[in-house]
């Protein structure tokens, strides 16, 4: 008993120590912050999905929130569909990019820095900004690339890249890969970098090339980082919102809106929509649950990734 005592209070001694309160007290203001703006946001959006509530007056109204979510609303179902179809032809194109940027940039060439600054700066960029960008760019009159596009004989006339539906997610795709394909080059040079020469060396000694290295040895080394870094990709292109509200806002009518854009302007009462933060709150409930089954398909899918 005294042992127990004794190791009871040593413990107790290590946790209060001068490190652990210095730990804890460093600590403190980002999970103060975490706790504030995250979960209490949590319980209040919980809270207001059984309200029918406009900011100023509100009544529970039990599931009828939902009720509309499932059996009245299409345009909602549409735009989660369109944030599906934009995130997946997104990722088709941005992940693979960035692993091959990352496997040349890797190689001890000089001059690569450059290259890493210049492909890096779009991740610097405000999304915001990015979305401004090129809707400048696409426009139909008077645009950089229909300019382009009629300078070298490829069209006879401008093309309205925002006046149909694939034409303007074709537009938010390229802006989309564009931003944020610099940090998954770097995450990608980060794992690339941590693979020992060593093991290289040995298979090249071996005689294998480098496409048998790349498969045999490459991909097996960063599979975890690579899991990661996809995650990542896939919750991150799911919640897209500032690029589409800067770029399109939604147009032709509506045919590009996705998730957050949908939620956003029911929760603010933004682009003619009465704010109806009640049933704006019961979406994100539903959305987020949606983001937790992929996350969850997607964790248990990827778990061959970790390298034995």
């Amino acid at each position: 008993m005294k042992y127990f005592k004794n190791g009871k209070a040593s413990t107790a001694k290590r946790f209060l120590g001068k490190d652990s309160v210095q730990a804890v007290m460093m600590l403190s203001p980002m999970l103060i912050g975490f706790m504030i703006f995250t979960y209490i946001p949590i319980l209040y959006i919980l809270k207001y999905s059984i309200y029918s509530y406009d900011g100023f007056r509100g009544h529970i109204n039990g599931i009828e929130n939902f009720v509309r979510v499932f059996t009245r609303d299409s345009a909602f179902w549409e735009s989660l569909l369109n944030t599906v179809i934009l995130a997946g032809g997104k990722l088709i194109i941005e992940i693979p990019l960035a692993l091959f940027f990352a496997v040349l940039l890797n190689k001890n060439v000089k001059g690569t820095g450059i290259f890493r600054v210049s492909l890096f700066l779009p991740t610097i960029i405000s999304t915001a900004i990015i979305g401004l960008i090129f809707s400048l760019m696409f426009a139909a009159y008077q645009g950089v690339i229909n300019s382009m596009l009629i300078d070298i004989g490829f069209i006879q006339r401008p093309i309205d890249w925002f006046g149909r539906k694939w034409t303007a997610m074709l537009v938010l795709g390229i802006a989309s890969v564009w931003s944020y394909v610099g940090i998954n080059i770097i995450f990608f040079l980060m794992a690339l970098q941590s693979i020992p020469k060593e093991l290289h060396e040995c298979a090249r000694l071996d005689g294998a090339g480098g496409v048998r290295r790349f498969i045999s040895i490459t991909l097996p080394m960063i599979g975890p980082i690579f899991r990661v870094i996809l995650l990542n990709a896939i919750i991150g292109s799911l919640k897209v919102n500032d690029l589409v509200m800067a770029s399109t806002n939604g147009q032709p009518n509506g045919q590009t809106e996705v998730v957050m854009t949908y939620i956003f302007k029911y929760f603010f009462g933004y682009s003619g929509r009465k704010a109806e933060i009640g049933y704006a709150s019961a979406m994100s409930v539903v959305t987020g649950i949606f983001l937790g089954i992929i996350t969850i398909i997607y964790l248990k899918a990827s778990s061959k990734m970790n390298v034995e």
